[in-house]
Parts: structure tokens; sequence; C-alpha cells
């Protein structure tokens, strides 16, 4: 991460935008603290790179899925009960 004073940024900020463009993030400062950051912008999402993702989610999750019903459960806890 870089820093940069404010007067700095607003006379180079073609290049602050080189930076960030690189994917560096720079925080700009105003008497030494920082108030502002600069940061890559986000790229759209890609539907089928979601769908995939949703897909995989699913594919764990039908995996992890307990192998016994509640019912089962609950016989196994009664037997225990006098």
């Amino acid at each position: 991460m870089k820093e940069i004073g404010a007067f700095d940024a607003k006379n180079r900020l073609g290049t602050l935008l080189d930076w960030v463009e690189q994917g560096e993030e720079v925080v700009i400062t105003r008497r030494g603290k920082a108030v502002a950051r600069l940061v890559p912008a986000r790229r759209r999402a890609d539907p089928e790179e979601a769908r995939a993702a949703s897909r995989r989610i699913r594919e764990r999750a039908e995996k992890l899925k307990p192998k016994v019903t509640m019912d089962e459960i609950m016989e196994w806890i009664n037997e225990g009960r006098p």
C-alpha cells in the first residue's frame, strides 16, 4: 500500500490511477492523517462463474447432510430414558 499527500495526489492523479489499475492500494493523507483510499474497482461477477460456485456449494452441502433422520435420533434419545 502506498501513501501520498493530498497536494501530490492532485498533481499526480494519472500516476495514482496507473498504480491502482495494477492492483495497488493508495492512501491519500492530509497533514499525515489518512483521508481517502483508492482501490481497484471490482469487476462485475461473471454469471457463469456464479452458477458454477452455486453448484459447488450445493454439491458440498449434499455431501454434508446427516445420514440419519431426526426420528432415528429421537428414538436413540428415548431409548436411554426410563
